[in-house]
Order: C-alpha cells, then sequence, then structure tokens
C-alpha cells in the first residue's frame, strides 16, 4: 500500500474500496511469516482493527461522514496509553504493567478522527537511541537494500517499517531528538516533529518532558499535514504549498555538515539547486549556537537527567533486564547535579533567543536531517564503541532542533533507487503550519525535478 491518506480517502469515499479492505490488507502483511511485520509491531490489534473498520464502512453506506481519517489504518508507537492494554515502551520490563485506563490523548483524537488503530509499533527500548535496535523484539530492516538488513533509525523504527511495507497507511511516533525525523529520512519517508507543545502529550510514556514531541510519518507532506491537523487541532490541512520563489533558505555552516558522507552530500546539494531553479535563495550562514548546544552536552543533557528521574526505581529493581546500551545512557542522569540541571534549563532559553534572532530573516533553515545512510544492522552487534559513534552522529542535527525549541520536516531528497536520505527543513518560532506549507512546496518541486530524470 503505497498510496497518500488523500488517495486512500477518496477511494473509501469514491467506493473505489472498502476500509475492511485496506485493514485487512495491512493485518495481512503484518502477520506474514515472509516479512517484517514479527520485528514491526509488538502488537497487532487484528480482531479489534476489523471490527472498527467495519463499523466505519457502515456508516459511510449510511452517509454518515466517518471524518478526515475515516476508515484509514493507522499505526502507533509503543509509547502511546490504549485502554485495557499495559503500554511497554518496546521493552520487556513493563510487560506486567497495569493496563492503560483510558487512551493517550493522541490516540483519542486518532478514534475520533475515524482511524483505524491497526497495532502498536517497535521501537527502541523506552525511545533512547536514534538506530532504531531492539534486542528484545528484534529490529525491522530498513526496506532499502533489504537483503543487507540494514538499521530502520529510531526510536520510532517501527512506525517507520509499519509505512513503507504497506502494514499501515501512515504511523504516529515521537521525537525526542530525532526519533519521528532519523527513521523517516533513512526509510525514504516524510517525518514531521511539531513545535512540542502543539500536540497534548497526555498519557504518552516520556523520556524527556522538556523535550519530547508527537508527530507523523507519512508519504507525504500532505499526509502530515493532515495528521498534524487531527493531532493538535490546530493545524491547516487545506492550506496551499507555499512559494519557493524568493523563499530565503539558510543552510547552517556550523556542525551540521561535518562527517557528511558523499552519498548525502550529493543529494543535498542537489536538493538544494533544484529549490533554487525554482526561485529560492540559499544563504550559507554560521550559527555559533549550534557548537554551543554540543558543549551542553559535557555538562548534562535533557533525556539523561529526566529519563533518569523517570526510571531510577525501576533501574533499581530490574537494571538487568534493560537493553544495556539503553542503560548506560539513563545511568549518566545519576550523577548529574540539580545545579547542572538547572544551568541547562539557563543555557537552553539563552541559546533559543539566539538562534530565533540569528535566523529571523530567514523562512527557513535547511540541512541534512542525518548525515550517514542507514549502516547494516550487523556492524553494531558486537561493538559497542561504534554503536555509540553512529549513534550520536545520527542524532546530532535532530537534536539540535529539539533543544531549540523548533520545529522541522525530514523530506526524501534522494534519487529513485538510491539510498535514501532527508533533507531537514526547521524554524524556531513555532510557526508549524508555515514549516509545512514550505516542506509541501518544495516536495513538489522535488518530485518534479525526480519524475525529469526518470
Amino acid at each position: 500500500m503505497n498510496a497518500t491518506i488523500a488517495a486512500v480517502h477518496t477511494a473509501l469515499e469514491s467506493g473505489a474500496t472498502t476500509s475492511r479492505t485496506l485493514v485487512q490488507a495491512c493485518i495481512d502483511q503484518a502477520v506474514a511469516a515472509s516479512g517484517e511485520g514479527a520485528r514491526t509491531f509488538v502488537r497487532v490489534f487484528a480482531e479489534s482493527a476489523i471490527a472498527d473498520a467495519d463499523a466505519i464502512d457502515r456508516r459511510r453506506q449510511a452517509g454518515i461522514w466517518t471524518g478526515p481519517l475515516g476508515g484509514i489504518p493507522i499505526s502507533v508507537k509503543d509509547l502511546f496509553d490504549i485502554r485495557g492494554i499495559p503500554t511497554t515502551a518496546g521493552s520487556v520490563l513493563l510487560a506486567d504493567a497495569a493496563p492503560a485506563s483510558v487512551d493517550a490523548v493522541v490516540v483519542a483524537r486518532l478514534r475520533a478522527a475515524g482511524a483505524v488503530i491497526v497495532g502498536r509499533t517497535n521501537m527502541t527500548e523506552f525511545a533512547f537511541s536514534g538506530l532504531g535496535l531492539n534486542p528484545h523484539f528484534g529490529t525491522p530492516a530498513n526496506p532499502y537494500d533489504r537483503s543487507t538488513r540494514r538499521i530502520p533509525g529510531g526510536s520510532s523504527s517501527g512506525a517507520a517499517i509499519s509505512v513503507s511495507d504497506g502494514m499501515a497507511v501512515a504511523a504516529i511516533g515521537t521525537d525526542t531528538g530525532g526519533s519521528v525525523r532519523i527513521p523517516a529520512a533513512m526509510c525514504g519517508l516524510v517525518g514531521f516533529k511539531p513545535t512540542a507543545v502543539r500536540v497534548p502529550h497526555a498519557g504518552t510514556l516520556p523520556l524527556s518532558m522538556s523535550l519530547d514531541s508527537i508527530g507523523p510519518l507519512a508519504r507525504s507532506v500532505r499526509c502530515c499535514r493532515i495528521l498534524d491537523a487531527v493531532l493538535s487541532e490546530q493545524g491547516c490541512e487545506d492550506a496551499p504549498p507555499a512559494s519557493l520563489q524568493d523563499l530565503r533558505i539558510a543552510v547552517p555552516t556550523t556542525r551540521v555538515l561535518d562527517d557528511t558522507d558523499a552519498h548525502v552530500s550529493r543529494a543535498f546539494e542537489s536538493a538544494l539547486a533544484v529549490l533554487v531553479d525554482a526561485g529560492a535563495r540559499v544563504s550559507r550562514i554560521p550559527i555559533p549556537e549550534f557548537a554551543d548546544v554540543g558543549q551542553t552536552a559535557e555538562v548534562a543533557t535533557f533525556p539523561a537527567t529526566e529519563g533518569y528521574s523517570w526510571h531510577r526505581d525501576l533501574l533499581g529493581r530490574a537494571r538487568d533486564r534493560y537493553d544495556p546500551r539503553v542503560v548506560v545512557r539513563l545511568e549518566r542522569g545519576r550523577n548529574i547535579s540539580a545545579a547542572d540541571y538547572l544551568w541547562l534549563l539557563r543555557r537552553r532559553s539563552e541559546l533559543m533567543r539566539a538562534v530565533r534572532s540569528r535566523v529571523a530573516g530567514f523562512d527557513v533553515v535547511a540541512m541534512p536531517t542525518v548525515p550517514i545512510i542507514a549502516p547494516p544492522i550487523g556492524d553494531f552487534d558486537h561493538d559497542d564503541d561504534r554503536y555509540n559513534r553512529v549513534n550520536l552522529l545520527v542524532l546530532r542535527n535532530p537534536t539540535l532542533i529539539n533543544f531549540l525549541d523548533g520545529c522541522a520536516l525530514s523530506l526524501p531528497c534522494h534519487g529513485i533507487g538510491d539510498a535514501p536520505v532527508g533533507l531537514m527543513f526547521a524554524r524556531f518560532d513555532g510557526a508549524d503550519d508555515k514549516l509545512l506549507a514550505i516542506g509541501e512546496a518544495a516536495e513538489h518541486a522535488l518530485a518534479t525535478e525526480r519524475a525529469g530524470n526518470c
């Protein structure tokens, strides 16, 4: 299933297909022995999803409006509460936790919009890595070069594969330091990280209360706009794309282009050239605050400090049942003092103000989402040093946006058949709707260029 939300919705409204047909196809793919479903989902809701699909089909046949997502199969990350089921966050530690008493706000909003929840997707344990590896439930392979079995990116690993492999039309993930945008970039999808306060977090298991945000992974920017309108209850799903004529794009020369591999660099520069041909103006500027953000991590980080606070008791009881690579990162928070944490809060506010001032004359900031293509899963089997190096590299650019309280969008910008590469646009002023409109215009320009090169 490679269709966008808009195309699927049109097919449903016209009677060309039914929700049951769509949902059954997703479930069949998820449970196929030859596919990635067993590593993509921690739980498939086959029975309830079919029942929900049938109910929506009956309503549609009766002429009742079923909502902007009426009958469309959506997957949700294993961080969101679903009534009657424990929220396990990609871990075996919470398998015996009390079932959620109510749906998370985002799940409730999806259901109210007519979405059919087909399952809960696998993820890095407790969302604490950008690579997407999970030793408990396995790691789903990237759709690109599948025989090599490359990483999907994380932490919303299963979310990306559920969409790329036709197990859902779109997916909802969380993004604390890139966990929506990294798998989207590595798997050739669109991923949207909203400004953190835009989508309510109630009913979502946290990693960092300061940085967590909730957003969609899908096949187009328009899909993300539709889902954002549902999740935020304030988006403009029907707004037109922006104009690229005289669009002011800032490309930072500080940090974000360092250690970029040749394939990503070529794809990024080619994408910028397409946008310039369409009328955009690109300026390469230093943003020294990006280096300052990196230096704050030498003192304290929000995920370690706030994550350790949530996990402290659980680590005391069951440390040996965690993914060892997650434990190492969480336990860094044990030695971060209250004074360091308060300094981090102040420093974040200072850097946010500085960056907003520095880029105020631009419409969008652009950079590669991640500087490398997805490496093989096997590269990390027995190499913790490589894991740590690559994890930090993959997280570097996306994390800047979370730390500075921005919104960001990752778009595919690679050639057809090439390894997926993400082009990231960001803003730091809470103007999520403007960012999405710019992203949609850029997406159209890049798609036109691809079509012309076929």
